[in-house]
């Protein structure tokens, strides 16, 4: 006999504003606590330094997560010259020092040599794996790693404000990988005065802003008024994630056979010339991703929202 899961069958995407100091699985329990959801995962990681968008999935959403981790993020960031950590943030030693201190003319001439395509080799303390183990733990234990380099696309870097000799805040469109400390120090070594993380915030992750998220604090609120209907207006639709696939509506016999599994025709004269990745929906309610291929639709993934 199947085990029956505790919680709510809820649905949906939480645009949640990660607070300082929780790692993103804590902030995922405590959120998920909050909503007594069966089932829950967030989307892309956080350190717990950093602060900012981190979305959370519930049910059915889960199996969309990956078309928000892929999505293009903006980070907003302060750089502190002078000083190299083990880290690349100020959680770490010291490792080396300059009394160089860049002024915001020599900054930007040097951020176009970061935009587009680079070569980029991960922080020591990063969730990368070697050899089956996580890197942060083989640093912790005193381990020095060869991390090899890897290829990241940055779409802009810009300068936010200079506030003081010190310390510069910066701003970053990337896409999905790219480490904002190994920027911050390939940028303090490239400019000859070395550098580290100071604050970290990530203000978009795809189609997710800052405008749309919610503290813990404000979703605890909530949940105590005992509005019943309150935590489920902070959701948005699953489907929001896949804005950047083509949609199909199908009708309810098709919208069945796709739930099964199964491939539909994609018929009538207003049936779509298209192939690729599509979404399809029923009567405004997600189906299916799936694929369409020589006039039909072949599923993926199939929703129970029913």
């Amino acid at each position: 006999m199947a085990r029956r899961r505790k919680g709510l069958p809820i649905n949906g995407w939480l645009v949640l504003d990660k607070p300082f100091g929780l790692t993103s699985t804590q902030a995922l329990s405590r959120v998920r606590r909050l909503f007594n959801a069966q089932k829950a995962g967030h989307a892309g990681t956080l350190d717990p330094l950093a602060t900012g968008i981190l979305p959370i999935a519930f049910g059915e959403a889960t199996k969309t997560v990956s078309y928000a981790v892929d999505g293009e993020k903006t980070y907003r960031f302060t750089v502190k010259w002078g000083e190299e950590t083990t880290t690349d943030d100020s959680e770490g030693e010291i490792v080396i020092t300059s009394p160089i201190r860049p002024t915001p003319d020599e900054i930007s001439a040097r951020l176009s040599d970061y935009i587009g395509q680079i070569s980029q080799v991960p922080p020591q303390f990063s969730a990368i794996k070697v050899d089956g183990n996580r890197a942060y733990d083989l640093a912790r234990e005193g381990h020095v790693m060869k991390l090899e380099a890897r290829l990241v696309t940055i779409d802009d870097l810009r300068i936010v404000e200079q506030s003081g000799p010190d310390t510069t805040i910066l701003e970053v469109d990337c896409g999905k990988g790219t480490y904002v400390r190994a920027l911050a120090r390939d940028l303090g070594r490239a400019l000859g005065c070395y550098g580290h993380v100071q604050e970290l915030r990530r203000t978009r992750v795809g189609c997710f802003q800052e405008e749309n998220a919610f503290t813990i604090s404000a979703l605890e609120e909530i949940a105590q008024n005992g509005d019943p209907d309150g935590l489920s207006a902070c959701l948005r639709p699953i489907d929001e994630v896949l804005v950047n696939l083509p949609g199909l509506a199908v009708s309810p016999a098709d919208a069945e056979n796709l739930s099964r599994g199964m491939a539909v025709l994609l018929r009538g004269r207003d049936a779509p010339i298209i192939d690729g990745p599509v979404y399809a929906t029923c009567r405004g309610v997600l189906i299916a991703i799936g694929e369409a291929r020589k006039g039909s639709l072949h599923p993926s993934r199939v929703f129970n929202l029913g």
